[in-house]
């Protein structure tokens, strides 16, 4: 598996990451936007890439925004296929109760993680193999470590 893969991109700001062996490289905001709370707007990025066949990009949200001010990423994470060659937009919300947040143009409001992917060959069968799991899901291990009825562990 290559440690790097070169990503071919147009624009102004070239992502970037911020400490060496980050996974996410910080995507900046090419425009001015502003957020009310509870509100939500595409912000472009001004950037468009072209990955390798084999890879995908995800958009994902950064951390210091979402725990400092309430901003994340609507549809996290925000799947950029190899074959898309238009702008990277970031679909940011504003999840404060009261605070307005205000984007300016230059911001690093993203992280753009670079991966290989695998397609999937869709293969019907009558049934599906067993496993420890079975169907049980959507809470059925717990909260704070008690099982929920029904689940031994």
């Amino acid at each position: 598996m290559p440690r790097t893969v070169d990503v071919l991109l147009t624009g102004s700001t070239v992502p970037a990451y911020a400490h060496p062996g980050d996974a996410g490289a910080d995507l900046r905001a090419a425009e001015a936007v502003e957020l009310a709370p509870g509100e939500r707007a595409t912000v472009g990025t001004g950037t468009a890439i072209a990955l390798p066949e084999g890879f995908a990009a995800f958009v994902m949200p950064r951390s210091g925004l979402a725990a400092r001010h309430g901003i994340t990423i609507l549809n996290a994470p925000g799947t950029v296929d190899a074959g898309y060659r238009g702008e990277i937009r970031v679909t940011l919300l504003n999840t404060d109760a009261r605070e307005t947040f205000r984007v300016e143009a230059g911001d690093r409001i993203a992280q753009l993680v670079v991966m290989p992917v695998v397609q999937a060959r869709f293969v019907p069968v009558e049934w599906l193999p067993g496993s420890h799991r079975g169907e049980r899901g959507f809470g059925s291990t717990g909260y704070r470590g008690v099982p929920t009825e029904g689940d031994s562990a």
